[in-house]
C-alpha cells in the first residue's frame, strides 16, 4: 500500500516542474518576437487568413467567428485608447495636450502593441481549435450577425474618432519629429555680414 500513495506527491512536482520548464521556454521565445513587430503581424496574418479558410471549408461556426469579431472589437478600442482618459480621470501625471500651448506629452496606449498582438494572436489560435468541435457550431443566419457587426464597428470607431478630435491625440507613431533648424527671420536683412 506505500507505493500507491508514494508516487502522488513526486508524480506531480514532476508535472509541475516540467510545466514551469514549459512555460519558461514559451516566454523566452516570445520576448524574442518582441523586436520584430512586422514579422509578428504577418503571422497573425497568415493565422486570421487560416482560421477564415476553414470557417470558409466547414460553413459554419459563425457565432465563434462573431465573438472572436467582438473580442478584436474590444482589443482594438483598448489599443486607440489612451492610458488616462482625460474624460474621466483627471491625473496629476502625464496627459494628452489639449491645446498648442501645451507641452508635449507622448502618447500612452491602454493596451501596448505587444499585448495587443498577443491577445489577438491567442483568439485567433482557441478560435481555430474551436471550430474542430461541432458543440460550437451553433445554427445560425450569418448575414444579421455580420450587419449587427458592422454596425457595432462604425458606431464604435465613429466614438472613439470624436474623441480623438476632442482631446487631440493620435493613436500612431509617425515617426521621429524632424527639426529643419532655425526658423530663417522674417526681416530682409541678415544678422550675420560676411
Amino acid at each position: 500500500m506505500e507505493g500507491v500513495g508514494g508516487d502522488g506527491p513526486s508524480a506531480a512536482a514532476a508535472l509541475n516542474q516540467r510545466r514551469l520548464e514549459l512555460s519558461k521556454l514559451f516566454q523566452y521565445y516570445l520576448d524574442k518576437t518582441t523586436p520584430h513587430a512586422t514579422y509578428r503581424w504577418i503571422g497573425t496574418f497568415v493565422l486570421a487568413l487560416l482560421y477564415a479558410l476553414r470557417v470558409y471549408y466547414v460553413q459554419g461556426f459563425y457565432v465563434v467567428t462573431y465573438g472572436l469579431g467582438i473580442y478584436i472589437l474590444n482589443l482594438l478600442i483598448g489599443f486607440l485608447s489612451p492610458l488616462v482618459d482625460p474624460e474621466l480621470e483627471p491625473s496629476d501625471g502625464p496627459m494628452l495636450p489639449t491645446k498648442g500651448s501645451d507641452e508635449f506629452k507622448p502618447f500612452i496606449r491602454r493596451l501596448p502593441e505587444f499585448k495587443f498582438w498577443y491577445a489577438i494572436t491567442k483568439a485567433f489560435c482557441v478560435a481555430f481549435v474551436m471550430t474542430f468541435f461541432s458543440l460550437f457550431d451553433v445554427p445560425v443566419f450569418w448575414p444579421i450577425l455580420l450587419c449587427y457587426w458592422v454596425v457595432l464597428f462604425v458606431l464604435t470607431m465613429r466614438r472613439q474618432i470624436t474623441h480623438m478630435i476632442k482631446y487631440k491625440y493620435i493613436p500612431f507613431n509617425l515617426g521621429k519629429q524632424k527639426y529643419s533648424g532655425k526658423r530663417p527671420s522674417t526681416s530682409g536683412s541678415s544678422p550675420r555680414t560676411d
